[in-house]
């Protein structure tokens, strides 16, 4: 304690042996005060004088003319506002054209404008319209000016808004309740009329059962309507018929004359319907010949057909058969020595399949290196001669492969003849695909190589190209590889072995043909004659064919058309003769009777009835449709209002009465207007009141500049301590050096609290606190930033400066912290100006002890494990807090 003590002995002694450091001592111990004052002062009263915030007011209200009822008057809102604005003096108003107005918003002359529009009055009266419409005020502000300009322009046009509002509101319920007034005394005039319109309503919904069932059936009536029209329309549609049962009454009387005709045909009839079975059995023996027809003319033709083709074989057999001979006799030696050779060339086949394999395993390499040199292309830089080199071998090697396709697919073709249902088709196809796909490698090939000639960069839609078909190249050839020995080989091997079949084949036939040619060539010269002769016959008949079938076709058509019919009315007709025309014949009678004597009077009835159709119906028609649409439309409603009309006469009745209600609309039309204008009164109660701004401030920029006063201590003084004896360890250095700053850091406490409230004026309810716990929380700050410095150093230092940044926003000593991000409001609780700030707060407004006590408590939290931290890192980190100051030194700019 005693070496603590003597360094700060020394320090004090060394201070005031050099006026210069005394100066700046007390520089240091002033200097963080006039920090927080200026700002105070700056934002003393920021809403005391808003006068001289210029807000531009253009009125082109045109006003308008209300007529409603006994309301006849001139009103122009607009007016009345800009009077309102020239007596309020909390703003600077300045009246200007819209024109002047947008010009100064935007150019900053003016913070803010009020428009108010042409229409403004006209929209306003459309209160007492049935559809109303809201009037607008058009408001423009520029923000970029001034943060908070904007929102005391925005309060002072909401209360333009607001007052406008209550004024039309106290107006607007005033001519109400002058007009409810008028009503209160119409309706004690009018009260004996009332009373009876109430015993009427009664008396209708007594009747309303029987108007409903009258409803009802004037509903089902119109139901009926459609039926009664349709056979309204019967009534019209036989009228216009009279004429044809004219025409048709005489046919009966003339039928009345005809009827012994008649029974003479029938009983001719009745003799056809005899002969009917004979009849038909011709006509099915015609039938059946036209429709076996085609079977004749086919058979000829194919008999001229094979005819044809027989002459010719035969004619080209026998033009051949000298070279046959010279064959059959050249073929023995030939066939003999074909089988020889066959037989010592085996082994020459069996090696067709392996090489094909060999050669398909080539060509598969050639395409992955295709797809090799792709991922080469695709690189930034490429290097020109090695690459078109390579693009050019394998251009080659491409180019070789397309003929070794062509050659592979030649001979799987000649193979693929001698095996049944052909199997290596699809192999064959997939090999002529793969070549396609060789070509358009080559093609994309050379675009790539014109490409790098140039000394561009290959496209990379052309590189992507080359590598997918590469790679279905590789894919469709892996495909062919990995069934070649499974399907392919078996197949090819069945084809040499059909050939060498064939082979053999053929030198047994031409031994045998030899011996037998004599009897081959008379065979043939016979096999001439006889179809010289059938030909020429089938030829001639052939000619003949198409009218004999044309004939036969007639003949069969008509009597398949009409058979039937005739069958049909032949039975018919004997049906009618035998059975109905005994029974038809008193009725013709007397239905000739009836044209004769009952027609004509018939006629005129119809007549009666269709002209009352057309003109009546119509009508009735239109009438039940009202009646109809009046019970489904009006009737239910009528009902409904008249039922709940009586309903609220007797709740009416029995709740209220009609005389206080008339006396309720007679009050006093002043009063009550002025209630409805303002009818809610805020009572404001302030608790720990603060007269401005500024005082409401100060526990934060006093705060505020405690830590700024910290900072400036340990950047500007040193913290070591010079011991060339080393008699001195580091706890005592520590705690010396830290007595130093603490004294400095009282004064900075006592100048800027006592400044707070001498110089400033702030209002502070507990003066002696204030100070108190200003000295106290300097105390706490000045520990806190100096074990900072003291064991990390420069690193210290910006801890000091890091902390001061995020207790700015965190300490919620200017926004409520509620409004800022999480992280703040996060980091809130472990912050020392949040105590700070509230304990100072305390003493401004006036304390709450148990507030006071935590605010203190977590202070002296936050010295304890400053001194703590000090005491135990203070010595461990001596060294290499050392060796780091003097490798900053030595870069000459750090200090």
């Amino acid at each position: 304690m005693k070496k603590i003590l003597q360094i700060y002995k020394t320090d004090w002694k060394n201070i005031f042996k050099v006026p210069i450091a005394l100066f700046l001592i007390v520089g240091l111990m002033a200097l963080p005060s006039l920090y927080a004052w200026f700002n105070l002062k700056a934002g003393w009263d920021p809403y005391g004088d808003t006068s001289g915030i210029a807000i531009a007011v253009t009125n082109e209200d045109e006003g308008t003319h209300i007529r409603k009822g006994d309301i006849d008057k001139e009103i122009n809102v607009g007016k009345e506002i800009v009077d309102s604005l020239k007596k309020n003096k909390k703003l600077g108003w300045t009246f200007v054209s819209k024109e002047e107005a947008e010009r100064g918003v935007n150019h900053g002359d003016y913070y803010a404008s009020l428009l108010i529009p042409k229409d403004f009055s006209a929209k306003i009266a459309t209160i007492l319209e049935e559809n109303p419409q809201k009037p607008e005020i058009e408001y423009s502000v520029n923000e970029k000016i001034n943060a908070i300009a904007p929102k005391i322009t925005t309060t002072g046009a909401s209360g333009v808004v607001a007052q406008v509002s209550e004024n039309f509101v106290k107006t607007a319920s005033e001519a109400i309740f002058t007009i409810f007034n008028e009503v209160g005394i119409k309706l004690e005039q009018e009260l004996p009329t009332i009373r009876n319109i109430e015993n009427r309503i009664f008396e209708l919904e007594k009747r309303l059962p029987d108007i409903e069932q009258a409803g009802n059936k004037a509903l089902e009536f119109e139901k009926k309507l459609p039926e009664i029209r349709k056979q309204s329309e019967k009534v019209i549609e036989l009228e216009k018929k009279l004429p044809e049962i004219k025409k048709a009454a005489n046919h009966i009387l003339t039928l009345e004359e005809k009827l012994p005709k008649i029974k003479e045909v029938g009983d001719e009839i009745l003799v056809i319907q005899q002969k009917l079975p004979e009849i038909q059995k011709a006509a099915d023996r015609i039938v059946e010949i036209d429709q076996n027809f085609y079977k004749v003319e086919s058979v000829l033709n194919k008999a001229i057909e094979d005819a044809k083709k027989a002459a010719g074989i035969i004619s080209s057999a026998q033009q051949a058969l000298p070279k046959l001979e010279q064959i059959a006799k050249d073929g023995g030696d030939f066939a003999n020595s074909l089988n020889e050779f066959l037989q010592k060339n085996d082994g020459a086949f069996e090696s067709v399949a392996p090489i094909i394999k060999q050669n398909l395993i080539l060509l598969q390499q050639t395409a992955d290196a295709v797809t090799q040199i792709t991922e080469t292309l695709k690189q930034a830089n490429i290097d020109p001669k090695p690459t078109l080199e390579a693009l050019s071998f394998l251009e080659a090697r491409l180019s070789t492969g397309v003929k070794v396709i062509d050659r592979t697919t030649d001979l799987l073709t000649k193979l693929n003849k001698y095996i049944p249902n052909h199997p290596l088709d699809r192999t064959i196809t997939r090999l002529h695909a793969v070549k396609t796909n060789f070509e358009k490698q080559i093609s994309t090939m050379q675009a790539i190589q014109n490409a790098i000639k140039r000394g561009e960069q290959p496209a990379k839609t052309i590189v992507d190209n080359l590598n997918s078909l590469s790679k279905d190249a590789n894919d469709a050839l892996g495909g062919i590889l990995s069934r070649y020995d499974s399907e392919i080989v078996p197949n090819i091997n069945k084809a040499l072995d059909q050939l060498k079949r064939s082979a053999q084949n053929a030198s047994d036939v031409l031994q045998t043909a030899q011996t037998k040619l004599p009897d081959i060539k008379a065979i043939l010269d016979d096999a001439a004659l006889g179809i010289n002769y059938g030909q020429q016959e089938l030829i001639r008949l052939q000619g003949d064919l198409p009218e004999i079938r044309a004939k036969v076709h007639e003949v069969a058509q008509s009597i398949q058309e009409k058979m039937e019919r005739l069958t049909e009315g032949i039975n018919a007709a004997a049906n009618f003769v035998q059975n109905d025309l005994p029974k038809l014949e008193p009725k013709i009678h007397q239905a000739a009777d009836f044209v004769r004597n009952d027609l004509p009077r018939a006629e005129q009835e119809v007549h009666k009835v269709s002209n009352l159709i057309r003109t009546k119906l119509p009508e009735v028609e239109a009438a039940v449709h009202k009646v109809a649409n009046l019970v489904r439309q009006d009737l239910p409603e009528l009902e409904d209002s008249v039922r709940k009309a009586a309903d609220k006469i007797r709740e009416f009745e029995k709740s209220k009465n009609l005389g206080e209600i008339i006396e309720l609309l007679k009050n006093d039309i002043r009063k009550e207007s002025d209630f409805l204008a303002q009818p809610v009164l805020l009572k404001e109660n302030k608790k720990f009141p603060i007269p401005n701004y500024g005082s409401a401030m100060s526990p934060f920029y006093t705060t505020l500049c405690l830590w700024v006063g910290a900072i400036l201590l340990v950047s500007l003084l040193r913290l070591d301590v010079e011991d060339p004896e080393g008699i001195y360890k580091s706890n005592h250095i520590y705690f010396g050096r830290l007595l130093t700053f603490l004294t400095i850091g009282v004064f900075q406490a006592l100048i800027v609290t006592i400044g707070d409230m001498a110089v400033l004026g702030a209002y502070v309810v507990d003066k002696v606190w204030f100070v108190m716990f200003g000295v106290f929380i300097s105390i706490v700050f000045m520990t806190i930033v100096y074990t900072f410095v003291s064991v990390f150093g420069n690193m210290g230092k910006a801890l000091a400066i890091i902390m001061l940044v995020l207790q700015l926003s965190g300490s919620g000593g200017t926004f409520p912290i509620q409004v800022t991000p999480p992280f703040f409001q996060a980091i809130h609780p472990f912050l020392p100006f949040t105590y700070a700030i509230g304990l100072m707060r305390e003493a401004v407004g006036g304390m709450l002890y148990d507030i006071v006590i935590k605010d203190i408590v977590f202070l002296l939290l936050f010295l304890g494990a400053a001194l703590l931290l000090g005491l135990v890192l203070k010595e461990p980190l001596s060294k290499s807090t050392q060796r780091v100051a003097e490798k900053a030194k030595e870069s000459k700019i750090i200090h």
